[in-house]
């Protein structure tokens, strides 16, 4: 079955184009990565389906076009997690997850029971329960991005959205939080669609990468189809070797030229 559907869907600002002409299917419960040099369109095209900058040709979600539904309806399919989210000062990490629940919020726009639950659910599965009554500007790097995920977690969309959600974190606090969205993805039967500039881990977590290079598609396919040594050296303009590790996963090393 096919979450998400991208059709020759052109995207960009004012105008001028930024991805061009992207195809490709994600099926319901798969993680696709989406790689690619700076500038290569990867947040522009993640944008696009989240109906967030102007596109033509089709975004299909559970075979709805994402561009015939309002805000609302639209955050209810589809949970989106920005490269740098905006932290409102004042909140506290309980009162931030909250924000998840606001499409599914009825005319008076106030939280019941069963959101309340949703949200501590979701504080519970990523660790932050300890955390729920903390102002959201006291949070490590590391703390701030698993509330950004707490948040999308509550609005309990299909399609989970991440623009680098590794940026500015350690190796560690990085895979901590990969593997738990791997988790997530597996308990819940959620697609993940995800930017990632790391390509080792792009290497290792995702089922699917996709390769843009200025704004066209240069591959798709499992990770060791696209994760080549030549292919990445290319499009890169780097050198690269690629190792398989002790433990079957690749491993994309720079060297020296």
């Amino acid at each position: 079955m096919t979450a998400l559907r991208l059709s020759a869907v052109t995207a960009g600002y004012r105008g001028r184009p930024v991805v061009r002409d992207v195809t490709v299917d994600v099926p319901a419960g798969s993680w696709l990565a989406i790689i690619g040099p700076n500038g290569a369109g990867k947040s522009t095209l993640l944008k696009s389906v989240a109906g967030l900058v102007s596109a033509t040709g089709d975004v299909l979600v559970g075979g709805r076009s994402v561009a015939a539904l309002g805000h609302r309806e639209r955050a209810r399919l589809i949970g989106y997690a920005p490269q740098t989210p905006s932290l409102p000062e004042g909140l506290t990490v309980t009162d931030y997850v909250l924000l998840g629940r606001t499409p599914h919020l009825g005319p008076l726009g106030r939280e019941g029971h069963s959101d309340l639950e949703i949200v501590s659910g979701a504080l519970r599965r990523l660790d932050l329960a300890g955390l729920s009554n903390r102002p959201l500007r006291t949070l490590s790097g590391g703390e701030r991005q698993r509330a950004v995920l707490a948040r999308v977690l509550a609005q309990q969309a299909g399609v989970l959205l991440l623009d680098e959600p590794t940026t500015g974190l350690d190796i560690g606090h990085a895979q901590s939080l990969l593997e738990l969205v791997d988790q997530l993805r597996k308990a819940d039967g959620t697609t993940v669609i995800s930017t990632l500039h790391d390509l080792t881990l792009a290497a290792q977590y995702p089922d699917r990468v996709l390769l843009l290079d200025n704004g066209e598609v240069a591959a798709v396919g499992t990770p060791a189809e696209v994760l080549t040594a030549d292919r990445l050296s290319r499009h890169y303009a780097a050198s690269v070797t690629v190792l398989t590790a002790p433990d079957g996963s690749l491993v994309v090393s720079p060297s020296r030229r």
